[in-house]
């Protein structure tokens, strides 16, 4: 039996507007299987994204529990959470959020320098192969300002998969992408998924991404819905 990496019981969040209370998601169960792909889909305002940042630690839910590699993760310290995310997870989303000021070496190279203990010259060979598989070797010293729009979310892949996390937690990762860049990304994330074994929870409104997973989740007012 397959190791479950990632696991949400019974996953709620409500937002509080003055006396009016917002059911985001409601008793929500998932659970991620190593080297699993798994798509979201559902319209605007579904709760998808909210779901995603839960799950990533990124948010507490506001009942329910959230478990990674078995280990119950929604209930640690933001500094906790922080951590396992940097050893476990990997982080795309439809906007880049690159550094300006970095180049992509740096951008990529960026979160296994927080990790302690970490040599300089292991952090950069690594930054520097995964920029060479999103086909970028020529693009290192480049700033995320000289870079297409599609180059900037291939240098963000790297980013994520720099740490070789257990799973990719993805937002819309091509949707400010044109047809022909998307499909690239499209290809990029499953070979790459296969040569890391690595699991992967994607929120996206392309249908051809999302057809290309091991199993397609439909959400609607923040429930699983058919």
């Amino acid at each position: 039996m397959s190791n479950i990496v990632l696991e949400a019981q019974n996953v709620s969040k409500h937002f509080t507007d003055g006396k009016s209370t917002v059911e985001v998601i409601r008793g929500l169960d998932l659970k991620v299987k190593e080297g699993e792909f798994i798509s979201i889909v559902g319209s605007s305002g579904s709760g998808k994204s909210t779901l995603l940042h839960v799950l990533g630690g990124l948010d507490r839910p506001t009942d329910g529990s959230v478990f990674l590699n078995g280990k119950r993760f929604d209930n640690l310290g933001e500094a906790e959470r922080g951590y396992l995310r940097n050893q476990h997870l990997g982080f795309v989303y439809q906007f880049h959020h690159l550094l300006p000021e970095f180049t992509a070496l740096e951008n990529v190279a960026m979160p296994l320098m927080l990790r302690e203990g970490t040599h300089y010259k292991k952090v950069k060979e690594q930054a520097e192969y995964l920029l060479e598989k999103v086909g970028l070797s020529h693009r290192l010293t480049h700033k995320p300002g000289e870079l297409s729009g599609g180059e900037r979310q291939r240098v963000a892949l790297a980013r994520a998969l720099v740490t070789q996390p257990k799973l990719m937690l993805a937002d819309e990762p091509t949707g400010n992408l044109d047809r022909k860049t998307a499909v690239k990304i499209f290809e990029l994330l499953q070979d790459l998924r296969a040569e890391l074994n690595m699991a992967m929870l994607i929120v996206t409104h392309d249908e051809a991404l999302a057809q290309s997973a091991d199993t397609i989740m439909h959400m609607q007012d923040g429930v699983w819905s058919d």
